[in-house]
C-alpha cells in the first residue's frame, strides 16, 4: 500500500509539476479547468490519508501527527493567538479618524466573508486578498496602510478569520480569461522549482506532508490556508499569508517576493480555490 502511495504521488507530483513549468505565462481558458484541479488535487489528498477527516486537513500537521494533536488541542484551550484575537476585535471596531471603520468598507460589515477571500476583481483584472484589501480601506479612509506580514494586519485578519470559524471555503473564478490565468499562474508558481535548494511548494506540502524536515513536520497543502493567519512559536508570534510565503522563500534559499506580489496572490487564489468546502479554521497556531 505504501509502494503504491509512493507511485501515485511520484506520478501526480511528476506530472503536475511538468505541466506547470511548460505552460505559458498566459493560458487559452478553454484549456484550464479549475474545477477538475481542485477535484483531483483533493481526491489526491483524500487517497493518501485515507484515515484523516477531510475537514480535519485544515489542521495541518495536526492532523498528520496524533501526538502533536494531543498537545494542541490542549493548547487550545489557551491559545496564544488570543492576543491577536482580542487586539483584531477592537482595532475593527475602532473609528478611523474620519469616523467610518472597517464594516464600511466590506459586504456584511467585513463579519464572516472570510471565506470568500482571496477574489478576482474583474475591474482591476487581479487577485485581491482579503489583507490588500484591508490596506486599500485604510487609504480610502486617510489612513496609512500596515505591514502586510505580522503585528496589526495579522491581529484584524484574526479577527475576521474568527468570524468566518467553520465556514467552507468558497472562492470563486468568474468566467474571464484573466482569472483563468491566475488562477494557472498561481499552480505554476506552486509546483515550479527555486532557490538553491531546488524546492518547489509542492516538494514539502504536495511530496512530504507528515513527514519532517529539521523538526518541523510539514503540513500539507490542501486546506493549508484555511488557518491564516497562524501564531507560530518560530515566529513568537502572529504572522499572515504573505509572512508564511516569504518565510517559505527564505528557508528554500530561494528570494522571496514583496508581500502581495502578484505572485503571491496568484497562489493564494489557486491554495485557496483547491481548498473550496474545507471550513475556515483561523487563526491558527503553528510549531
Amino acid at each position: 500500500m505504501k509502494t503504491r502511495s509512493a507511485l501515485l504521488l511520484g506520478s501526480l507530483s511528476a506530472a503536475l509539476v511538468a505541466f506547470a513549468l511548460t505552460s505559458p505565462r498566459v493560458v487559452a481558458a478553454d484549456k484550464v479547468d479549475p474545477v477538475a484541479d481542485a477535484k483531483a488535487f483533493q481526491n489526491f489528498f483524500f487517497q493518501k490519508f485515507p484515515d484523516v477527516k477531510h475537514e480535519d486537513f485544515v489542521n495541518g500537521p495536526y492532523s498528520m501527527n496524533a501526538d502533536m494533536k494531543r498537545q494542541w488541542q490542549e493548547k487550545e484551550e489557551f491559545p496564544p493567538y488570543e492576543f491577536a484575537l482580542d487586539a483584531g476585535k477592537e482595532m475593527f471596531a475602532t473609528p478611523f479618524k474620519n469616523g467610518k471603520t472597517y464594516a464600511d468598507c466590506f459586504p456584511n460589515g467585513g463579519v464572516g466573508i472570510r471565506q470568500n477571500y482571496p477574489y478576482f476583481d474583474e475591474k482591476e483584472g487581479k487577485v485581491v486578498t482579503l489583507e490588500l484589501a484591508l490596506n486599500r480601506c485604510r487609504e480610502a479612509n486617510g489612513e496609512a496602510p500596515y505591514s502586510y506580514v505580522k503585528d496589526e494586519m495579522a491581529s484584524l485578519t484574526a479577527y475576521m478569520a474568527f468570524t468566518s470559524r467553520g465556514k467552507p471555503m468558497d472562492i470563486k473564478i468568474p468566467d474571464d480569461p484573466r482569472a483563468l490565468a491566475a488562477f494557472e499562474n498561481g499552480k505554476r508558481y506552486f509546483y515550479t522549482r527555486r532557490g538553491q535548494m531546488n524546492f518547489s511548494c509542492a516538494s514539502c506540502h504536495v511530496q512530504s506532508p507528515g513527514e519532517r524536515i529539521r523538526a518541523e513536520v510539514l503540513a500539507p497543502a490542501l486546506g493549508i490556508l484555511n488557518a491564516m493567519p497562524i501564531y507560530r512559536s518560530e515566529w513568537s508570534g502572529m504572522g499572515t499569508t504573505s509572512r508564511r510565503f516569504v518565510t517559505c522563500n527564505s528557508q528554500t534559499r530561494a528570494v522571496p517576493l514583496e508581500p502581495q506580489a502578484d505572485e503571491y496572490r496568484d497562489v493564494e487564489y489557486f491554495l485557496s480555490y483547491v481548498a473550496n468546502g474545507l471550513p475556515i479554521s483561523g487563526p491558527g497556531a503553528r510549531p
